[in-house]
């Protein structure tokens, strides 16, 4: 039978946008505009009335765009109003591979950034075309959280998500206000849970991923929500209170959801996380995750 819908009353949904291809992720900058993240490699702006002419940022030629490959995240600086940085997660046209960059809105024209105001941060290899993650965003901390996948694969034959040596299968965290003006543009906070020498990567906040294809900080309290995509059969929506996503292994690809599952045991002796709510494929399909609200 057809899975049936919660019953929302006083709820009704309004277009307010229309014919916009492929949109992955909608940002907003602290002001009343929304920036419309297309997989095609574009952002444009939608100003509370219209979609503007002119894309925010056109990067087209650096983008794959193909399947769960594009432009696929977006996040504004904390200090946007003064910095007008911005960053992006995008698959590389040439190779495939994850790249995280930082842009710059230009001095004299909000509405537009240049292409050439680019600075690379990371770029991590996909062995893979699907399970790139995508997803930016800033917690309360100010850092900047990259949900990358596990590289793709039926069952993440390569054990990524619980492979020390490797950023895929992770949560990373950046600090941006390091090294702003030089290569790479980002230093590793000092609480990460594994600084210093040897695997995991310093980058690395938490492990155990599938697909962490969006997630989300409630602006009240800081925690982190995350839908992290299934396999064949379970989805799961992940939650850490504020401060205690550190060095977390979240399971993939021991479990599946709360369900054991046939890839490597390594997380089975970590006692990962389980996720808070899962749900199978007889009542949906991949979960994209979303965003908390106190709202009537």
């Amino acid at each position: 039978t057809a899975p049936q819908a919660l019953a929302a009353p006083g709820i009704a949904l309004t277009p307010v946008v229309s014919n916009q291809p492929d949109v992955a992720a909608i940002a907003n900058a602290g002001d009343s505009r929304l920036f419309l993240v297309q997989q095609q490699g574009k952002i444009v702006i939608w100003n509370g009335s219209q979609v503007l002419a002119t894309p925010f940022l056109d990067i087209h030629t650096k983008v794959r765009y193909s399947g769960e490959q594009g432009l696929l995240g977006l996040a504004f600086h904390p200090a946007y109003a003064t910095n007008r940085y911005f960053y992006v997660n995008y698959t590389r046209a040439s190779d495939g591979a994850t790249v995280i960059e930082r842009y710059r809105t230009s001095s004299g024209n909000a509405n537009v950034a240049p292409a050439n105001s680019a600075k690379t941060l990371l770029v991590v290899a996909q062995p893979a075309s699907n399970h790139n993650g995508g997803n930016l965003a800033f917690g309360a901390d100010g850092y900047l959280y990259v949900g990358m996948g596990d590289g793709g694969g039926s069952g993440d034959p390569s054990c990524n998500a619980q492979k020390d040596s490797t950023l895929l299968g992770k949560m990373l965290r950046l600090d941006v206000s390091q090294n702003l003006d030089q290569a790479p543009y980002y230093g590793i906070p000092a609480d990460n849970p594994f600084v210093g020498a040897g695997d995991p990567p310093d980058e690395v906040w938490a492990k155990g991923f599938r697909n962490p294809w969006k997630f989300s900080f409630d602006r009240v309290t800081g925690d982190l929500w995350i839908g992290d995509v299934g396999q064949g059969d379970v989805e799961e929506v992940d939650y850490r209170a504020k401060g205690r996503g550190r060095g977390v292994n979240f399971g993939w690809n021991a479990f599946e959801g709360r369900r054991a599952f046939k890839g490597a045991g390594a997380a089975r002796g970590a006692k990962p996380v389980q996720p808070v709510a899962q749900y199978t494929h007889a009542v949906g399909c991949s979960v994209t995750g979303g965003y908390v609200y106190r709202g009537n």
